[in-house]
């Protein structure tokens, strides 16, 4: 039998522990490139959720700015048919207006002549009637006259004026008045007594001539001394300045036809 020696179970020792050794730095090794590579795949899969998440964010503002440009669009296309239909009625207006325009023009071929001839009317009401305020009334009457040709009066102002000074006319026939005023034949300013369109009368200022317009002469002539209080009288209560009262005054007599 062979001898047995004590070298042989150390160098399998020896050797056991370099390969326990050389294990052991392999898994260090290993063990460190696993600890790289699961660090890297976290690294690099935070870096893809960073990604992710600005892309998802982008997406969400790229959604978010559609979204609101559909709106506008849909706002647009609403705001624009109502515009439509409010043009449509506005052309239709304009058509309108112009119709009327036409009939308007229509109508004042035949209104105007029909003022003028009321102008006319009105002058000849003016001279034809007793003389009182009588400058007052023809100036009123040329004003009538000039403004017919002034292009910036309406056609219904002009009307409306004229039927101003109709109805100023027919207001004279119901009403009494006391004014001062030149009598046309002397120039003397004397104060006249009107009673509708039936009575003018005046009287100086001192009392001493009393006189009257007489409608069948047309003229103004003088009364008797007695009618000198009954005047005074009535231009007291003109100016409201006594109570009403009656007077005794001339009235003409109705004329005889011929």
């Amino acid at each position: 039998m062979p001898q047995k020696t004590g070298f042989k179970p150390l160098a399998l020792g020896m050797a056991a522990s370099a390969v326990l050794l050389v294990s052991g730095a392999q898994a260090q090794v290993l063990l460190d490139n696993t600890v790289g590579t699961e660090s890297k795949i976290n690294t690099d899969a935070a870096a893809s959720q960073k990604r992710i998440s600005q892309l998802a964010q982008q997406t969400a503002d790229l959604i978010a700015e559609f979204r609101a440009v559909v709106r506008e669009t849909e706002s647009l296309r609403i705001y624009n048919e109502q515009l439509e239909k409010v043009v449509s009625d506005q052309r239709a207006e304009v058509v309108s207006i112009n119709n009327q325009l036409e009939g308007l023009e229509s109508t004042n071929r035949g209104v105007v002549p029909l003022m003028l001839e009321m102008i006319d009317t009105l002058d000849q009401i003016v001279e034809a009637d007793m003389p009182f305020r009588l400058e007052e009334r023809r100036e009123r009457v040329l004003r009538l006259r000039d403004m017919m040709d002034q292009a910036d009066v309406t056609t219904s102002e002009k009307y409306r004026r004229i039927m101003e000074a109709y109805q100023g006319e027919l207001e004279y026939g119901r009403t009494t008045e006391a004014y001062s005023e030149a009598l046309p034949t002397t120039g003397q300013t004397v104060e006249f007594l009107r009673i509708g369109r039936t009575l003018l009368l005046y009287q100086t200022s001192d009392q001493q001539t009393t006189g009257w317009f007489n409608p069948s002469t047309r003229t103004f002539e003088a009364l008797p001394d007695r009618y000198r209080l009954e005047v005074k009288e009535g231009l007291s209560i003109a100016r409201n300045e006594k109570a009403p009262d009656l007077v005794t005054l001339p009235v003409p007599g109705p004329e005889v036809a011929q």
